[in-house]
């Protein structure tokens, strides 16, 4: 009998780590959930893309749905979302803001004037820091960050036409009607 339960030990851990395994298959790896998501933003003050004697702050946001933009000259992902991004900012449902990470910067506004810049403001993240506060583990990713200032979607890699009109904005206009 103890030879049965040494045997079924195993056997029974090895199922239950399967099951897990097998499990993990069907997630989406761009919904890897966030322990930001539902808390404050990180709060940061940092040199525009453009004018990079001047900062930008997420104080600026305040009272403001906006969307947060995490991207790169040298992302090839950020490429392909890139027209999406054109298309949304010329609807102007909310600011769109870019956080530019670790890029140099006459890259990063080459890329822009080559592409077009849908953004209302580029912050510039050169050694990473604040991606690493705002949990980034890739380029592009996206948060939409609410009125109050917190993090209520993030969106690892590129957007896709269906994220943002089945996903982002109809949070977007939840989000402005609540006070």
């Amino acid at each position: 009998m103890k030879r049965i339960a040494l045997f079924l030990i195993p056997l029974a851990a090895f199922v239950v780590l399967a099951v897990f395994l097998l499990r993990g298959l069907w997630l989406n790896p761009r919904e890897v959930p966030s322990p930001l998501v539902g808390k404050p933003a990180p709060v940061f003050a940092l040199p525009t893309l453009h004018a990079p004697d001047k900062k930008f702050a997420s104080a600026d946001m305040a009272g403001q749905v906006w969307v947060f933009n995490v991207w790169a000259s040298w992302c090839t992902p950020c490429r392909q979302e890139h027209p999406l991004w054109n298309a949304f900012a010329r609807k102007q449902l909310v600011p769109l803001i870019g956080l530019n990470y670790k890029d140099k910067g006459d890259a990063a506004r080459g890329w822009l004037a080559e592409l077009g810049d849908p953004y209302q403001v580029n912050v510039v993240d050169a050694d990473g820091r604040l991606g690493i506060d705002f949990g980034v583990y890739g380029v592009p990713e996206t948060f939409v960050i609410d009125k109050k200032g917190v993090i209520r979607f993030k969106h690892i890699g590129p957007i896709t036409a269906e994220v943002l009109d089945r996903k982002i904005v109809p949070l977007i206009q939840q989000l402005q009607g609540e006070s």
